[in-house]
């Protein structure tokens, strides 16, 4: 009799377990006859001596029956094999009968299987079957959040274990899309070794990734033409490590971007190539950034508080950020300390970090030294108090070395401005 459609699925995972059992059997040379198996389909091992592969033959029986290698059997069992000898062929017989009959079973049996309709998704299933379905949540068509996905991606999953902010990522759509298509293994792993090649340690992929999620959108080949394009403009590997934290997205430029802002830098400034290379290596956002502030600061130094050029570039190089800095700050800064506090250009010069400090804190300190009468920055009279101590030492030791008083007195001070 044929299987129905929704049988055939059980039918034949029953026959690939007892196949194998059968197998193990054959291969000892032991006989055993078939068992009956679903709805009286039952299937007897064969070896063939063409191909020497198993082959299946099927027969339809009514009952299923094991034989005893034993020969001593009790008088009530012999009956009852006497009484089945009618319904089943002897051990003999099955055996010739299936020699003849596998290859035509087997053709028999895939004839059947073609004429069973195929089964249909809106076939009923029982409510054992139906509690056994386990359905996985749907992906949110939409969504605002990277959280939603993250069960649900691999990649996000191992990202978040590196350490990366994926609420920070989610806030430029087109990056959160990138990340929702990369596969890990095919597209992230080759980045990441690349990145720990550079110079990143693993505590700092994480960080890096957050910023640079761009970085996943750039061709890895160009990435290392870039960082080969550094290191033949002589700068180190560990040059390129300190530069590569520093500015992540600096490998996102390309070699033309990067070898037009080396040139810039060293012919606006006029600055050897070895002052050049370790400027950028100290700020490397010089390379990524825009060049307007950097033009706008070079007049304000020269036109506006009046520095000469080899002062400028003394300065700079002390103070990589005064390239950058911000232009009120500076002229206020200036205006501050050349105009109240009475230094000049070349004492200044000799410290450009107070234009690295805040400004507050200057007024704060010289203010409170002109009511003690220490207001003193002429390096040629006594009581000297120089910029850099003035602007970078903490309070305590403002107070006990420069201004020769407690730090509750200062403090009292400040509350009376």
């Amino acid at each position: 009799m044929a299987l129905s459609a929704q049988q055939i699925p059980r039918w034949f995972n029953s026959v690939k377990l007892r196949s194998l059992i059968n197998a193990a059997q054959l291969t000892k040379r032991f006989t055993r006859p078939a068992r009956t198996l679903l709805h009286g389909f039952s299937a007897q091992p064969q070896i063939s001596s063409d191909n020497c592969f198993l082959q299946w033959g099927f027969k339809t029986y009514r009952t299923s029956s094991l034989w005893n290698s034993s020969q001593s059997t009790s008088s009530s069992s012999q009956e009852n094999n006497s009484a089945q000898s009618s319904l089943l062929p002897s051990m003999n017989e099955q055996s010739q009968k299936t020699q003849n009959i596998s290859s035509f079973d087997s053709e028999l049996f895939l004839e059947e299987l073609d004429e069973l309709p195929p089964l249909s998704p809106m076939q009923p299933i029982s409510e054992e079957e139906a509690i056994q379905i386990i359905a996985d949540p749907p992906l949110p068509p939409a969504s605002f959040t990277l959280q939603d996905y993250v069960d649900h991606s691999e990649t996000l999953q191992k990202l978040v274990l590196l350490g990366v902010d994926l609420s920070k990522i989610e806030k430029h759509p087109e990056a959160a899309n990138l990340l929702l298509r990369l596969d890990f293994e095919k597209d992230i792993k080759q980045m990441l070794l690349f990145l720990k090649d550079v110079g990143i340690e693993d505590n700092q992929l994480g960080a890096f990734l957050t910023k640079n999620h761009a970085i996943f959108s750039e061709d890895l080949e160009n990435l290392k033409i870039r960082v080969a394009y550094l290191h033949s403009k002589n700068f180190s590997k560990a040059d390129v490590a300190q530069m590569v934290r520093k500015a992540p997205f600096l490998l996102n430029f390309s070699v033309e971007r990067l070898d037009n802002r080396l040139g810039f830098f060293q012919k606006e400034l006029e600055l050897s190539v070895k002052k050049t290379r370790d400027l950028i290596v100290r700020l490397p956002r010089l390379l990524t950034g825009s060049l307007e502030p950097v033009k706008e600061n070079m007049k304000v130094y020269r036109l506006e508080l009046g520095f000469k050029h080899n002062e400028i570039q003394h300065m700079i190089t002390r103070i990589p950020k005064m390239l950058t800095a911000n232009k009120m700050k500076l002229t206020e800064t200036f205006d501050f300390v050349h105009n109240v506090m009475s230094i000049p250009h070349h004492i200044i010069v000799k410290f450009p970090q107070v234009f690295n400090a805040r400004l507050f804190k200057v007024k704060e300190r010289h203010l409170f030294l002109t009511y003690l009468g220490r207001a003193q920055y002429d390096p040629v009279k006594p009581n000297y108090i120089s910029l850099d101590k003035l602007v970078s030492i903490p309070d305590e030791i403002f107070c006990e070395e420069i201004a020769k008083a407690s730090v509750q007195d200062f403090e009292k001070f400040l509350k009376t401005l």
